[in-house]
């Protein structure tokens, strides 16, 4: 799996990750990876590392710090595929405050042109 994740984030296509570790609560343990490889790469490629706030909640808020740690930046997601859907930001807002990030760690917190100065 590191291999492909490697690949992806190094990939100058690829802006933000999703879904990093891979979990889905109750159904899917996260995926055996190097977590200290990722946010390495995440670093040194500019990849911004998804927290998302559907049934996944991935990344869970160990990671969420550790990421923060790093300077390594994310972006709250609701994964939503209907408008009814929306209101599940806030699971993605607790993971976050969680993992003790801030708004600065977080890209969609920005105005929409300074976010789209995080994306490659």
């Amino acid at each position: 799996m590191m291999v492909r994740i490697e690949k992806a984030m190094r990939n100058k296509n690829v802006d933000i990750f999703a879904h990093p570790s891979g979990r889905i609560v109750g159904q899917r343990d996260e995926y055996k990876i190097d977590f200290d490889k990722v946010l390495q790469l995440a670093k040194e490629t500019g990849t911004v590392l998804e927290i998302n706030s559907s049934s996944r909640l991935d990344l869970r808020d160990l990671y969420i710090r550790r990421a923060k740690n790093q300077g390594v930046k994310m972006i709250i997601n609701t994964d939503s595929h209907q408008k009814e859907q929306l209101h599940l930001m806030e699971y993605g807002i607790a993971m976050a405050r969680r993992g003790w990030a801030e708004c600065e760690d977080i890209i969609n917190t920005n105005p929409v042109e300074k976010m789209l100065d995080y994306l490659k």
